[in-house]
Formats: structure tokens, sequence, C-alpha cells
């Protein structure tokens, strides 16, 4: 494997050797970029745009980087690009002082500048700005990539996300929709009177889900302790203390598997709301998902990894049985013995996990899993999961091998997961316990048993519905994009030495 060598320490091509010669050349008249402070912006690229009939011929004092020149001599053209976009610069010896264009005439591609002009349209009808002062505000020492292939490696673009941001401006898109989306979520849960709140990034527990937790360690007392896999036991606390209606966004971080779906580090938000059950959440995370939908993108419709997504209102809700039942072919609802219902799970081609115990409830999710997940395109509410996979989700009336509990696929992607909340402080022991004797058979994704968290059940906590939403993969799909790095502006990666 080739070694790594740091930028500082890598010969210094020809173009950064010029850049650095006008760098120098600057400082030398006493002029150094570097030590500007501030530029005050009065208008944007976008703003000139869409308003330029009441605009033209106004000055305005535009700030941005350069994105290309053109033109030689007396006359420069060039594309200046700031928060909104772009707009042509139209830069003429005699519209400014001439030192001042002589210097504006070195400027390099990637520079950092401020110009004062008067909005106008060129005679090939480009809305632009005629520049009568420049003020150089930084300057790029690296060469921006080829101007005309962009950036298109994508280990490049999620290492260097603000060169990636710079060349291709499209995908500072995403990040307005995530920021647009988050926005409206928390406006959809503050205005039913939810409170937002913040639970600890570390804990001396991992627990609120199935997964394997990043360790670190405290100095002062000395301990271990665990990253955040979910945020679902403190906030059910709150539940208990009397905060009725509570949520959080959140960064959780799992020390698991990295694929276009999964990054070591995501974002999700969890609700609770006491009195409440599965089928509230159900309505919420379709009220949320849709909602945004509409007023974001303008309509219920959207493509995600090759599929065409109906988001209208009214998405379709089936048990995890029915949906096995429909998809593989097998009937759990007829089957009642455990060793029928694993041979049954076998005879389709499903194995079921080493460390799992060989139930009914883990084969009608083997089966789930394995069979069914697949064909799940249009947004869909799988409800009623066994008990084995739902360490704490309350139990259904109906069936006491079943949890009141739903997630939600769109494009066979989990986006919701969601419960009516275990509030029975002995039965959570022993589902706890249960968990706790199948990490010792080696699997390390089970839940933790949290005395704590069962001393606060034995309070008493309210019927409660509560709910998990992936913000990374719903933003995916509002986007359309295929993998979760093209929504995380800053995604786990490999280091390159």
């Amino acid at each position: 494997m080739a070694k790594f060598v740091p930028q500082s320490e890598m010969p210094l091509s020809d173009q950064v050797k010029v850049r650095r010669e006008k760098l120098e050349s600057l400082r030398a008249e006493g002029i150094d970029p570097f030590l500007e402070t501030r530029f005050e912006v009065t208008s944007t690229s976008a703003i000139i745009k869409s308003q330029f009939e009441a605009m033209e011929g106004q000055s305005v004092r535009l700030a941005g980087r350069l994105m290309s020149k053109r033109g030689m001599g007396k006359v420069s053209f060039c594309d200046l690009q700031d928060r909104d976009g772009r707009i042509q610069l139209y830069v003429k010896f005699d519209e400014m002082e001439e030192s001042a264009f002589q210097r504006f005439k070195k400027n390099d591609i990637g520079d950092i500048v401020g110009v004062v002009g008067d909005v106008f349209k060129t005679e090939r009808g480009e809305i632009s700005v005629r520049v009568h002062e420049a003020t150089l505000l930084s300057k790029s020492l690296l060469p921006l990539p080829e101007k005309f292939h962009g950036l298109t490696n994508v280990e490049t673009r999620f290492r260097q996300r603000y060169v990636d941001l710079m060349v291709n401006p499209e995908v500072k898109q995403n990040f307005v929709i995530r920021s647009k989306f988050i926005k409206f979520m928390r406006n959809y849960l503050d205005s039913r009177n939810y409170i937002e709140v913040e639970t600890p990034v570390l804990n001396t527990i991992a627990g609120g889900a199935a997964a394997r937790p990043f360790i670190t360690h405290h100095n002062t007392l000395d301990i271990d302790m665990y990253m955040r896999i979910a945020t679902e036991l403190p906030l059910k606390r709150l539940i208990v203390g009397g905060m009725d209606r509570v949520y959080e966004v959140g960064r959780i971080f799992r020390n698991e598997g990295m694929d276009p779906k999964h990054n070591p580090e995501f974002t999700t938000v969890e609700l609770y709301q006491a009195y409440a059950d599965f089928h509230d959440m159900m309505d919420i995370a379709e009220g949320i998902i849709s909602g945004a939908a509409k007023e974001i993108l303008g309509t219920y419709e959207v493509d995600w990894m090759g599929e065409h997504i109906d988001l209208t209102p009214g998405w379709r809700r089936l048990t995890m049985v029915d949906a096995v039942k429909e998809y593989a072919g097998l009937d759990f609802g007829a089957i009642t013995d455990d060793a029928e219902a694993v041979a049954a799970a076998k005879s389709i081609g499903v194995e079921l996990a080493d460390a799992a115990e060989k139930t009914w409830g883990n084969a009608l999710y083997a089966c789930f899993d394995q069979k069914v997940e697949e064909h799940l395109i249009q947004p869909t509410f799988i409800t009623m999961y066994p008990v084995e996979v739902s360490p704490l989700t309350k139990r259904s009336p109906l069936d006491s091998r079943l949890t009141e509990r739903f997630e939600l696929f769109v494009c066979h992607s989990e986006l919701a997961n969601a419960y009516s909340e275990l509030n029975d402080p002995m039965d959570q022991r022993d589902r706890f316990q249960k968990q706790v004797e199948q990490r010792e058979r080696g699997d390390e994704e089970t839940e933790m048993l949290d005395e704590d968290f069962l001393t606060a059940l034995e309070y008493g906590m309210p019927p409660t519905g509560g709910m998990g939403m992936g913000v990374d993969r719903i933003v995916m799909l509002l986007t359309g994009t295929d993998t979760i790095r093209e929504v995380i502006l800053f995604p786990t990666m490999k280091p390159l030495d």
C-alpha cells in the first residue's frame, strides 16, 4: 500500500507555486487578503435574478468564490458563486480604478472576493453585475478540481466535502432539504405540545436498542462508558416523571458495519406520548413524512432507489403474520408449536441465527426478515412483532406471543420503529433477563439489564406510545439519494494512511 503523504509534505505543483507567488506579490504591495475581517453583503445571486426588474441599475454588494474567468485585455467575465448560486460579473478597465482592475485580473479561480457594482443585463440577455470595486477577501492557494469535469470521485467527495460543495453546487440542496425536514418535524411535534429535550450521550449502560456500542473511558471516575445507541430509556424516564410528550433529535452511535444505509453515527428523532399507543405513532409518522414531502418538495411523489414512491396519506398497515402469509406463503396464524414453526421456516430456506432460541416468534421474524422485507416498496407499516425481538414493547391483548409494535418500510428500508411501550416492570425484568441470557450465549447486540430503568417503571409509567425515526434515511427518500453518505455532511471514512 502506498504511504499517505500529508498535503504539507507534498512537492508544490506549478499552479500552487504561482498562487503563492501572487500572494507574496500582494503582500509586498501592502495588501494581505488574510487580514480582511469583514465585507458588508447587501444581496445575493438568487435575489438579483428573481427581482431583476426591480433591481436593474441598483448598486449591490456581493461576496463569494470566483468559479470561472473569461476574456482577456480590457474586459473580463467571471462567475461568482455565493450561498444561493452563481451570477456573472462584468469587469471592465474603465469601470474601476486601473490598479484595482489589474489586481482583479490576477485573481485565480477559487479566490474569494467582495464586489460592489450595479445590476444590468448583457446584450446576450444574461443578468450580471457591472463591477466598480473589488476586494480580495481570501486567496485560494490550491486549485479547484478541473473545471469541466468537477469533483466526481466519490471517495474524494466525501473526504473533502468542502471541495464537493464548491464545485458541485447541487450537492448543497441535499443538506438544505435535510435542514428543512428537521425544521418541519420540530414544528409538527411542537404544535402538538411535545417538548424537545436532551439526554446523555455517555452512559454506564448501553440500552434502548439491539446494537453493539462504542466504549470510551472516563478518566476522573475511572470507569468505562458507552456512547448511546438510542435515546429511548432516558426519554421514558421523563414520561414516568410526568413530562407527557417529549422528543429528542440526537446523534446515535453504533459500532457496527457500514453500507449504503448505515453509518456508525447517525441522527434519529425519538418521541414518547403518554396515554397513546402505537396506532397514534403510525399517524404521526405518516403525518411527518408525507407532510414534509408536500411542503418541501411540493408533491407526494418521489423517486428513490429506482422506484416511484407515492407518499399520499393512507399508507398500508399489515401485520407480520399476514405479510409472511402474503409474500412467503406460510400461515403462522395456523401454527402453534415452536418446532413446527422452525420446520416451516426451514422449508422455505429460512435459517435462524445460532444465538436465537428456536421459537415460534423467532421463526416468524426470520421469515419476515429474509423473505418479505425485500418486497416492501410503497410505504407499509408492518405491525405485531414477536415478543422475542421486541423486549421493550407491550404484549398484544389478542395474542401474548406478539407485541403492539410497528416498523415502517419504504423501498425495503426501515424508516421508523414504534411501540405501545411496555410499562409492566415485572414483565420488563423477565424480558431483560432473557436478553442477558442471549448475550451470555454470544449475541453482543442484545439489551443490557438497566436496574435504574426498572426502578423508574416500578414508580408507574402511564400507557405510552413511543417511536424512533431515522432522519438520515428519510432525507435519502426526500432527496432521491441511494447512499447515506450523500445526506451526512461528514460521513465516517477509513483513514488513507
